[in-house]
């Protein structure tokens, strides 16, 4: 059996067989001629050397799969790691209440099905506070980890091959939970929200935890006014005067390390405003403020090492040793590309928030909608997953050797980032061309940008 992780969490187990299975679905579906080779049958037991072989084969296949647009979005591939999520967790789809945290700090109890994906759990979500459908696509599910001062710290954006309810269960820790905020990055898209009593409430309450948890910044003055408006329940002039703070719109990471301007710095890093904003304190204890453009990153890619080890499948991702770094090339002057690292546990949730920003940047550029980057409800029923019938409970994996289950290291793929190959690069610590994540925006960079 094979270990798939995500971002450096255990997220399902399957034999050669079932990824057998979902090859043969996908070439019937989209041709040959479109779908990757898969590793052929062996007729006799494979030893240590071929099963490895085997191994890194299928984490090649998995990953030209998830890059390519059309198979990677494809239903029978999201529905196939979904399933295997729930069956390797060995929980029944039954009906749950499961609750869903907003900013400032109400649950909301949702009766869903354990075999829900993330757009049916958002939409029940949705369903319960009677947000309008045309607003369900503002808002986006993120699981996260509450910290001792009553803050997040965002683990991920829940994806549309995973089971909310499996997979924050599986976690056994009462510290991870989801919460609903919205997920777009230009305040303009601010009006649409606020255009409706529920979608205004939403924003609202979010504005308000992040300045309670010094996300946004505010002086004494700004403050006194904010007070004011608050008494006076002005939610939508609140909004207005927060809007011109510093790191409105900003999602805050926790303290982490980065190579940039030297090795070793530490660095808390904030993503907003199309760009990636880093107060960081050099070895001399001085504080340095900078901000990388998403516009000049070229491209960007991350990379994890996940121990090879078998250890329970609810193991928290705090305890593990997963190292994850996200590296992207920056066009630091008109004729100086510099590749700049950070190492963080959330390096997967940067590369999210860098690949939305660049994904609402071409859609603005191309004079289209926010509203049509979003999927709305074809009726009001809601859509329950193909996982009806209550799932086996028979463990999937039988292999005689422990030692030898392998593990495909798919953290760095299995996200809602669509990887673009680069074909080439003038950097140093250049690795393969299907490790990056290529930025369209960059490439319409002009020197009234430098």
């Amino acid at each position: 059996a094979y270990n798939i992780h995500v971002n450096g969490v255990l997220h399902c187990r399957v034999r050669y067989s079932q990824l057998l299975g979902l090859h043969e679905q996908l070439r019937k579906e989209y041709g040959a001629n479109v779908v990757p080779a898969f590793p052929p049958k062996k007729i006799f037991t494979l030893t240590p050397a071929e099963v490895e072989q085997r191994r890194e084969q299928l984490e090649k296949y998995m990953q030209a799969v998830r890059q390519d647009p059309t198979l990677g979005g494809s239903e029978t591939f999201n529905s196939f790691l979904r399933k295997a999520q729930q069956e390797t967790q060995q929980i029944p789809t039954e009906e749950v209440v499961l609750e869903v945290l907003l900013s400032n700090g109400q649950k909301v109890k949702v009766t869903i099905l354990t075999s829900d994906q993330t757009e049916d759990v958002l939409e029940a979500v949705a369903s319960k506070l009677d947000l309008p459908d045309d607003l369900v696509g503002y808002f986006s599910l993120f699981l996260v980890r509450q910290t001792k001062d009553g803050a997040f710290s965002f683990v991920r954006k829940l994806q549309e091959f995973e089971l909310p309810y499996v997979s924050v269960t599986s976690l056994h820790n009462p510290e991870f939970q989801i919460i609903l905020r919205k997920s777009y990055w230009d305040s303009a898209y601010d009006d649409d929200v606020m255009e409706h009593r529920v979608g205004l409430n939403l924003l609202y309450a979010q504005t308000v935890s992040d300045i309670e948890h010094g996300w946004i910044l505010v002086n004494k003055e700004q403050h006194r006014q904010l007070k004011s408006l608050q008494e006076k329940v002005s939610k939508k002039e609140f909004i207005r005067l927060a809007q011109t703070l510093k790191y409105y719109g900003y999602l805050k990471f926790d303290p982490c390390v980065t190579d940039f301007p030297e090795k070793g710095c530490h660095v808390v890093v904030s993503a907003g405003n199309n760009e990636l904003n880093f107060q960081v304190r050099l070895p001399n204890e001085q504080i340095k403020e900078g901000s990388f453009k998403v516009t000049r990153m070229r491209c960007w890619r991350v990379t994890s090492s996940v121990p090879m080890s078998n250890g329970p499948s609810g193991s928290s991702p705090a305890k593990s040793e997963v190292k994850l770094e996200l590296a992207f090339e920056y066009l630091m002057s008109k004729d100086r590309l510099q590749w700049v690292t950070i190492t963080s546990p959330q390096a997967i949730m940067l590369s999210i928030c860098l690949q939305s920003m660049v994904d609402e940047l071409m859609v603005k550029k191309s004079g289209g909608s926010i509203r049509k980057m979003f999927r709305r409800r074809a009726n009001g029923a809601l859509r329950r997953s193909d996982s009806q019938q209550a799932v086996k409970s028979p463990p999937l994996l039988d292999s005689p050797d422990a030692s030898w289950e392998p593990m495909a290291k798919l953290s760095s793929k299995l996200t809602s980032v669509s990887l673009r190959g680069i074909s080439h690069s003038s950097s140093a610590n250049d690795v393969g061309a299907n490790d990056f994540h290529g930025n369209y925006a960059f490439e319409g960079i002009g020197d009234e940008d430098l």
